[in-house]
């Protein structure tokens, strides 16, 4: 079985095209954090490649933007080809059958100093939050 699910965000916007043949593929790269720090203690991420075909790579591309958090499912391609200078060349990528949505638009930090943090997200409307160690009493 060859199944991957990623999350983590577009490193830039993505790109849509179309085949000779009419068909609109959309290519954006994922940031996925790793589960631990390297030496310096810092968290350092993979950049993955994704393709999505079809009538979701529409949507990819009018939907989604730079710094967005997106979840991928999908399974892992791995292909060559020939470069120009006679070298054979591998890509490693990510063919989505899936994808969602983690965050609106204006979630991921499109604020301006004129929203001066105006918008609440829909869990905020609900009260403060109870910290872990704190004993919930029902």
């Amino acid at each position: 079985m060859n199944k991957i699910i990623l999350m983590g965000r577009l490193v830039r916007d993505p790109e849509v095209r179309y085949t000779q043949t009419g068909k609109v593929v959309c290519q954006f790269t994922l940031a996925v954090d790793r589960p631990f720090t390297n030496q310096e203690g810092q968290r350092e991420a993979d950049f993955i490649p994704v393709i999505v075909w079809g009538k979701q790579a529409e949507l990819c591309g009018n939907s989604l933007t730079k710094g967005q958090r997106a979840l991928v499912e999908g399974r892992l391609q791995i292909r060559s080809y020939d470069a120009k200078d006679g070298s054979k060349r591998w890509v490693t990528e990510v063919i989505a059958n899936n994808f969602e949505f983690i965050e609106r638009k204006g979630d991921f930090g499109g604020h301006t100093a004129a929203d001066n943090g105006a918008h609440k997200s829909d869990m905020e409307s609900f009260g403060s939050p109870v910290p872990f160690d704190e004993e919930i009493p029902f």
